[in-house]
């Protein structure tokens, strides 16, 4: 009988104390407002310009704007100039929901996903007026 808790429960606490000190030190990322903010920017442009097109469902339309936001405020935060270009919030935006499209499975209108990524671009800088 004290073989067979052995066996069953010391990997388990094992297990338990090794995850506890790898998990202890991290630390909650703290979200920036601004990329929430892109992220809402993109969802909401991106469910509109997919209604329109009528392309996709809200919810798929949703993630796919919002993973496209969440790209164009990382490719701005990349930048050393406080300027941002609406040429790359446009491109980055056709971009990323291109791919975006890909691995979620909407493969069949990768033209129509990099207009909408693009609309989400567009969108993110008029809104944030360019900063």
């Amino acid at each position: 009988m004290n073989a067979i808790l052995k066996r069953t429960l010391l990997p388990s606490l094992m297990a338990a104390s090794l995850a506890g000190v790898t998990l202890a030190p991290v630390k909650p990322a703290a979200a920036d407002d601004q990329v929430l903010r892109d992220i809402g920017i993109g969802a909401a442009t991106n469910v509109v310009t997919g209604a329109i097109r009528g392309n996709g469902g809200v919810l798929g339309n949703a993630v796919k704007g919002g993973a496209t936001g969440a790209a164009v405020n990382g490719a701005n935060g990349l930048r050393r100039n406080r300027h941002r270009s609406a040429v790359q919030d446009v491109g980055v935006g056709a971009g990323a929901s291109a791919l975006t499209g890909v691995i979620t499975g909407d493969r069949r209108d990768t033209l129509g996903n990099a207009i909408d990524g693009a609309a989400v671009g567009g969108a993110i800088h008029l809104l944030t007026n360019g900063k």
